[in-house]
């Protein structure tokens, strides 16, 4: 199913209430998943998060850079059947360069204010996720596969 306006403003908004993700890396034969503050850019084309570079997850997206995030908007309650929604984003993570030179680390910093002295370590690596789909769910069935390579500027 195509993207649609509704979808559309869906998908931003729960990226932009959303504090926090799934991200699912390949390790070895199986999937690996961590949970990580994200934010994304403007254009919902990207994803940044902030890891130690000594972790699990750093080593296996630099090893196998394809990657998928789950958010979710879920409260815990029977409501989230008929009014929850989830997106899977599937990319590409790779370490940003110079992240003190980042726009997506000025806007990682505003949505996680409490996490500057985590971002800024030198220990740490800010990864993007080059969105490839996002894949929203809401309804509990309602599927919609939205590529992002499909996207012009006025869809946004």
């Amino acid at each position: 199913m195509q993207s649609s306006p509704i979808a559309l403003d869906t998908l931003r908004t729960l990226l932009t209430t959303q504090r926090l993700a799934v991200v699912a890396t390949q390790q070895k034969k199986h999937p690996y998943t961590s949970l990580v503050a994200f934010v994304a850019s403007e254009d919902l084309r990207r994803i940044a998060f902030v890891t130690r570079r000594a972790t699990t997850k750093y080593h296996n997206l630099t090893e196998a850079p394809d990657v998928s995030l789950l958010i979710d908007s879920r409260t815990h309650s029977e409501e989230d059947f008929s009014a929850g929604a989830a997106v899977t984003i599937l990319g590409r993570a790779a370490e940003i360069g110079d992240k003190q030179e980042s726009e997506l680390l000025s806007a990682f910093l505003r949505k996680h204010p409490h996490l500057e002295s985590f971002a800024q370590s030198s220990s740490t690596a800010l990864c993007g996720v080059d969105v490839e789909t996002y894949v929203l769910v809401t309804h509990f069935q309602q599927v919609v596969e939205m590529k992002v390579s499909e996207w012009s500027s006025s869809n946004l």
